[in-house]
């Protein structure tokens, strides 16, 4: 009933009851949020708090006081400081801007108003750096009200010009600050409608910076940035051909009786939907095929002269007569991935309600009219960017160089020889600078092979790789099909002289049980004997999702010391003569 595109009135109406429904979900990840307010915010508040446990997030808000917001952030603030966020969201709105131009008044002068603006958001920004945590900034909708019509858009003096400067300066200062991430407000606006969206009797009588109906659409754009920001977005698009990608069924109509192209009005929306799954692959989504239908005739339809695929963008192709969870769950076996990470996109509402009611957690969005498909996904918020690394957009080869990997693992009855057949290098260190993002995104996202769960903010990151006490070791692997990227990193900490306690170690399924665990731990071991140090500790926490490594410690000869109802402790002498235990990576 929450799923895109949702009923706003009806989870305003229902989103008690709808909170009790998604508390008792298991598993769920507690996160401390702050809303910062330059306008009323209660409402926003429960209804983020629904979308969020939606998401597997359960939170815990500290709501600061009306239109306190820079007093909030740039003047100390004992209550946000005992809270310690882990995000900070400043709700603002076109009324929270301070200074706005007057008709005919001369460019330096706006441009001075302008400065002075960015100045005061600046200090804000600046004020919550210390609290190393990503902060949620929206931007400002349009005034309502234009004194000099279309000029407004243009003249320096015009509001609507000042306002759209403005937004362009957050856009800049957010691509240059990873922890500021902006909700885009004007975007919201423009799509509901100006008029509508803001209404000003509710600002005017509650101070509301949108009217009601609108609120779940606002609190739905902050909920997306929230989960993924804690690696909660989905991974690979899965699509349904006939009717889907192209208009009509190519096993009866042939490949010249489907509709596909820009050329025909019946063509067009499954070309648009065509090119959206194309720009998705380019920011490292996996696509995938799962139809029901003949292999050979399914391909044939990618020749077709206006298709925008081609069979080789698809990761998994799977045309067949089986049911469609059991491919679906096939090929998210084939991909190591986790089939709750596919998003499932069919026309036909019985298979929808089929893989829906599998069990296997995939999303499944609610279509209508094939002119709206990449809308609807969209704006789902699925694959909703709060980063975009080189690693990300290099994503959807490294998992086909992977099913190469398989393909080749086919041919080997000894496992030692396959690996040795990869000529893999593992390139082991401390964390550079260049990487911390990548490291930072890794460990949000990773939850297999995750012995403690922790998360962390890129400030945190950097304190860890600038501290002496601290142990970080990042891993990169490459092989003959491939670089995979960063795939592994680790955080150790001196708890006494001799001691150092592992506080992260996580890695990509995508590259374990290929020998880059024991490289890891070699170098661990390596660092922490330079430093004096003889043993090394580590939690596993166990969640729905790691307990592939429930035993990874005892693998590598560590000892159980200790079980309580929140996992296991466990530890480690480093041997006098310690032989490293990777045989087949050349560290580079």
């Amino acid at each position: 009933m929450i799923q895109y595109p949702f009923d706003p009135n009806y989870i305003l109406t229902k989103k008690r009851s709808l909170k009790r429904e998604l508390l008792r979900q298991e598993n769920l990840l507690e996160k401390k949020i702050a809303i910062l307010s330059g306008t009323t915010v209660g409402e926003l508040k429960s209804v983020l708090e629904v979308f969020l446990l939606s998401y597997g997030i359960r939170p815990v808000f500290l709501e600061g006081d009306y239109n306190r917001f820079y007093e909030d952030a740039v003047f100390d603030n004992p209550e946000l400081k005992e809270f310690a966020p882990d995000i900070i969201w400043i709700n603002t709105s076109y009324h929270s801007i301070q200074d706005l131009p007057l008709p005919g008044e001369d460019r330096d002068s706006v441009n001075k108003k302008l400065e002075s603006e960015l100045a005061r958001f600046r200090a804000v920004w600046n004020g919550l750096a210390s609290y190393k945590c990503p902060v949620i900034q929206n931007n400002f909708d349009l005034p309502r009200v234009r004194v000099m019509g279309n000029a407004d858009s243009w003249l320096p003096s015009g509001k609507v010009r000042f306002v759209r400067r403005l937004n362009e300066a957050f856009a800049e200062a957010a691509e240059n600050d990873p922890s500021l991430l902006l909700l885009d407000y004007e975007y919201a606006a423009a799509w509901n409608g100006i008029d509508s969206f803001s209404d000003p009797s509710y600002y005017n009588g509650y101070k509301y910076g949108l009217a009601p109906t609108y609120i779940p659409f606002v609190a739905f754009q902050a909920a997306n940035i929230i989960k993924s920001v804690f690696g909660k977005n989905e991974k690979a698009l899965f699509l349904d051909l006939d009717n889907t990608l192209w208009g009509g069924v190519i096993g009866d109509d042939g490949l010249e009786g489907i509709h596909l192209g820009y050329e025909a009005p019946s063509g067009i929306a499954y070309s648009d939907l065509q090119q959206y799954a194309k720009d998705l692959s380019r920011i490292g989504i996996i696509l995938g095929i799962c139809s029901k239908n003949e292999d050979d005739i399914a391909k044939s339809g990618f020749s077709h002269p206006s298709s925008l695929l081609a069979v080789e963008d698809f990761l998994s192709f799977r045309a067949n007569w089986d049911p469609k969870p059991q491919n679906l769950e096939i090929s998210a076996k084939n991909l190591n991935i986790g089939a709750d990470s596919i998003v499932f996109v069919d026309d036909n509402p019985a298979e929808r309600k089929i893989v829906r009611d599998s069990g296997l957690s995939c999303a499944v969005p609610e279509l209508s009219v094939p002119e709206r498909f990449a809308e609807i996904i969209s704006g789902a918020g699925y694959f909703e960017v709060t980063s975009l690394s080189g690693d990300d957009l290099a994503r959807a080869k490294m998992y086909k160089d992977n099913l190469q990997r398989k393909q080749s693992a086919g041919s080997f009855t000894d496992y030692d020889a396959y690996l040795r057949s990869l000529d893999m290098k593992g390139y082991i260190g401390p964390f550079k600078k260049e990487q911390l993002e990548r490291v930072t995104q890794l460990a949000n996202k990773t939850n297999q092979f995750n012995l403690t769960t922790r998360r962390y903010q890129p400030e945190e990151m950097v304190s860890r790789a600038s501290d002496p006490d601290t142990v970080t070791i990042s891993g990169r692997l490459e092989d003959r099909f491939g670089d995979n990227g960063i795939v592994s990193c680790i955080v150790a900490n001196r708890t006494d002289d001799v001691t150092w306690d592992i506080e992260l170690w996580i890695m990509s399924c995508r590259v374990f049980k290929r020998d880059l665990e024991y490289a890891m731990f070699d170098a661990l071991v390596k660092s922490v004997k330079e430093k004096g140090g003889t043993a090394i500790t580590g939690w596993y926490y166990p969640t729905a999702k790691n307990k592939l490594v429930s035993d990874f410690y005892g693998s590598l000869g560590f000892k159980k010391v200790s079980e309580n109802d929140q996992g296991t402790f466990w530890k480690y002498v480093i041997p006098e003569n310690y032989s490293p235990m990777n045989q087949v990576i050349s560290i580079q």
